[in-house]
């Protein structure tokens, strides 16, 4: 389809290539949503053969997911003004070029060189896909194209790690990175093919980069406040100035979007119950997704003696259940609603993770966190369907830049958060971090849920809001 139909109305009539189009975007996707946890079982591997400590290795997922999330409204605004198809193409090649550089990094700087440049494609790719499947579907078959969505990202997190697992101890960890290249290369030659070239859009205006920069450094400062804070302490002048300084910027940002002639953000969006309520549950759905990798992968090789391939294979349930999780939502959205789901998912999430908290064992550990990947499956589709079931096609690439900002910010500040609670843990002095890292997680899900339960709408996302309404 072509991008001035996205820009100002509705589909007259389906594209007959939709469902393949869907397949392809999915794909790419696939791979930006594995890029954020392949490296989980690597990261042991990567740190002893480059030097890294464990704020260079919390750094090698967040600065990945910092560019990634940093720069997606900036990216979902470009789709908008410039063509998705645009957008999706540049953004394949991008980023399988960044795969190509990190995969042959020597040194620590290089590799984040890499993946900063990955998070770069990632922020032009994402939001323009996702921006064809809203504008490609309508109706009930766009509530199903979402749910598939949603299911390759929750899946597509959990495959990483087994895929990882496959590549850290095959060929090396090099190929966590190495095998994007081929798959992007052709995704990019079946996209060029099925996507018709497209008039210039209707849509005008600008690139807001100051903004982009603003909520960039604004979730960077706060992601480096929660890393440090495993060292320094959590209770201390330069964490707590840190945080201000995050949210002076944030600020800063809010402003910026009020006064901008372009703004990146419609602050209007935000303001819509359901749009607010899907940010904040992808949230904290990514959150506690990264929150289980990044204590498994580190429990199951550093405390337990498993290789990355046995470890691989142990998280083979939790890709399991997250399918179940997605698959299952996804069929009984539309007669339940978000807000039964929601907490529900949430609260399925909090006793995955106090299983491992509580009792320390393997069997214990791979019961949990399967459990709590069940319960993020689901989150991921009430939070997708909820914040873009009735988005309007003119506001896809903002809407859709929107709901993946808060994705990957949310792997951003989990993987800081837990690497900062398990630290002496990953460090080796102790074993006491991964239990507390565990227990972190429960709470945040539980508290989540009271949160879901009061705010979620209940009614179905087709009966979402076509006017803003109030959180």
């Amino acid at each position: 389809m072509t991008e001035p139909m996205a820009a100002t109305s509705p589909i007259a009539s389906p594209d007959p290539r939709r469902w393949k189009i869907l397949g392809l975007v999915g794909v790419a996707q696939l791979m930006l949503i594995l890029d954020v946890t392949v490296v989980a079982i690597a990261l042991p591997h990567l740190g002893a053969d480059l030097g890294l400590e464990r704020e260079a290795l919390t750094w090698v997922v967040s600065g990945y997911t910092l560019a990634f999330g940093g720069l997606l409204l900036l990216g979902g605004r470009a789709a908008d003004l410039f063509g998705a198809r645009r957008l999706v193409l540049v953004g394949l090649l991008l980023f399988a070029g960044a795969s190509l550089l990190a995969g042959l990094a020597t040194s620590g700087p290089m590799l984040l060189g890499g993946r900063v440049v990955q998070g770069l494609a990632a922020a032009m790719l994402s939001p323009a896909a996702l921006s064809l499947i809203v504008t490609l579907f309508d109706g009930e078959e766009r509530n199903k194209a979402l749910g598939i969505w949603s299911s390759l990202g929750g899946t597509g997190a959990a495959l990483g790690v087994l895929l990882g697992g496959l590549l850290t101890a095959g060929p090396g960890w090099p190929w966590v990175f190495f095998i994007n290249v081929p798959v992007g290369v052709v995704v990019f030659v079946a996209l060029r093919t099925q996507l018709p070239p497209q008039p210039r859009p209707a849509v005008r205006g600008r690139l807001d980069v100051v903004g982009a920069v603003l909520v960039t450094a604004a979730t960077g400062t706060l992601t480096y406040a929660l890393i440090q804070a495993g060292d320094k302490g959590w209770a201390t002048l330069v964490t707590a100035g840190l945080v201000v300084a995050a949210a002076l910027l944030y600020g800063a940002f809010v402003v910026r979007q009020r006064r901008a002639a372009s703004p990146l953000m419609d602050v209007r969006l935000l303001v819509r119950r359901p749009v607010a309520v899907g940010a904040l549950l992808i949230l904290v759905a990514t959150a506690l997704m990264i929150m289980v990798f990044f204590l498994g992968t580190f429990s199951l090789q550093d405390h337990r003696g498993f290789g990355a391939l046995e470890t691989g294979l142990l998280f083979l349930p939790v890709a399991l259940a997250t399918m179940a999780g997605a698959t299952a939502a996804g069929g009984v959205i539309g007669s339940t609603g978000p807000r039964i789901l929601g907490v529900s998912g949430l609260l399925l999430a909090a006793v995955g993770m106090l299983i491992p908290a509580l009792w320390d064992s393997t069997p214990a550990l791979v019961i949990g966190i399967a459990v709590a990947a069940a319960g993020t499956g689901v989150l991921f589709v009430v939070a997708s369907a909820t914040a873009l079931g009735q988005i309007e096609p003119h506001e896809a690439g903002l809407a859709s830049g929107i709901v993946s900002t808060f994705h990957e910010f949310g792997a951003s500040l989990g993987a800081a958060v837990v690497s900062s609670m398990a630290a002496a843990s990953i460090a080796g002095t102790d074993e006491a971090g991964f239990s507390r890292g565990f227990t972190t997680g429960a709470v945040v899900a539980a508290a989540a849920a009271v949160v879901a339960l009061i705010l979620t709408p209940g009614r179905g996302p087709r009966e979402s809001v076509q006017q803003p309404e109030s959180v």
